[in-house]
């Protein structure tokens, strides 16, 4: 591996990225962080004096106007990322969106195609995909261990109703637990059948102490072969973070599905008529992997992990993308 490293911008303080993706970029082969940009500046220097960012900016059109950032982080509030992702794309940069990539799928489909004109990466932020333990996962399924599929079950949820004035709670800017917590489990299914959802069922509680964004949600996917993904998620609930994939001969149970640490016990478990058993998985920082694969795409042309979905115009009228 070459010495050459990507020069990462990122758009924006989220605690997401001052806690998780900046130190994972800080941490990966390819990468490093080179600037911050917030439209206040004070937060900007503050953050880049934190995490050792050399440069800052107090508009986010500095950053993606400067000759010396190859790509940028947007961990802005959903309504914000199609313009942000655009506007980069449209300067050169590459782009790695948080999730969710956008407000729906015609936003994602136009924001895929810029990037494709522009000729530059664009990947949405699901960070646990990068994990090696979803390989092994997708393995023990092959290997037919636990039989054929029956279906899924996912769980995100959490309990932050009492920070009112927190962004997942404005509903003009894309808040709600679908867009926050959803996608995962949504995502992890796609993921694992390698299939589109052919319908979906959601049932959603509103407060309208929360701008009237959904604070529970719970529903079904239904995929071909008469599988189908159950999942709940929420903002104002204890919290899980739980991904079971079930088969006629056992289950794999992952007690910590999207959010792992890497120095704690992360591993899955199979269940099975010989009993349970614990799968013990590499203790990774997944927030890194995610920043080498997008790395190596980029600066060695290694085929990206993950690819835009939903590109054609037929897709993005009649579904929804997570």
């Amino acid at each position: 591996m070459g010495d050459k490293k990507l020069r990462w911008g990122i758009i924006g303080t989220a605690g997401i990225a001052v806690r998780s993706v900046i130190p994972g970029i800080q941490q990966s082969e390819t990468g490093v962080a080179a600037a911050i940009a917030s439209r206040d500046i004070k937060k900007a220097e503050e953050t880049a004096g934190k995490l050792g960012i050399p440069k800052t900016y107090g508009r986010y059109e500095e950053i993606v106007a400067d000759p010396e950032i190859d790509a940028v982080y947007i961990p802005s509030p959903n309504h914000l990322h199609k313009e942000w992702t655009i506007r980069a794309a449209e300067a050169g940069k590459h782009v790695l969106v948080e999730k969710p990539a956008a407000l729906n799928a015609a936003e994602t489909v136009e924001m895929a195609e810029v990037c494709r004109r522009a000729g530059v990466q664009f990947a949405e932020a699901f960070m646990y995909r990068y994990h090696p333990r979803y390989a092994m996962i997708k393995e023990i399924i092959r290997s037919g261990e636990i039989g054929e599929l029956r279906g899924f079950h996912g769980a995100f949820t959490f309990n932050n109703a009492g920070n009112t004035t927190n962004i997942r709670y404005r509903n003009e800017w894309g808040g709600g637990s679908l867009y926050d917590v959803g996608v995962y489990p949504i995502s992890a299914a796609r993921m694992i059948t390698e299939r589109e959802p052919e319908a979906a069922t959601v049932h959603a509680f509103f407060s309208p102490g929360h701008d009237h964004v959904d604070m529970m949600a719970s529903g079904s996917l239904e995929f071909p072969d008469s599988l189908a993904l159950t999942f709940d998620c929420g903002m104002w609930a204890s919290g899980r973070n739980t991904f079971e994939v079930l088969g006629t001969d056992g289950r794999i149970e992952v007690p910590s599905a999207y959010v792992v640490h890497q120095n704690e016990n992360d591993d899955f478990f199979v269940i099975t008529k010989a009993g349970r058993r614990q799968v013990e998985v590499p203790r990774v920082n997944q927030y890194a992997l995610q920043a080498d694969a997008f790395g190596r795409s980029v600066l060695y042309g290694e085929p990206p992990r993950l690819t835009p979905r939903g590109c054609d115009p037929k897709y993005a009228r009649n579904r929804r993308l997570p």
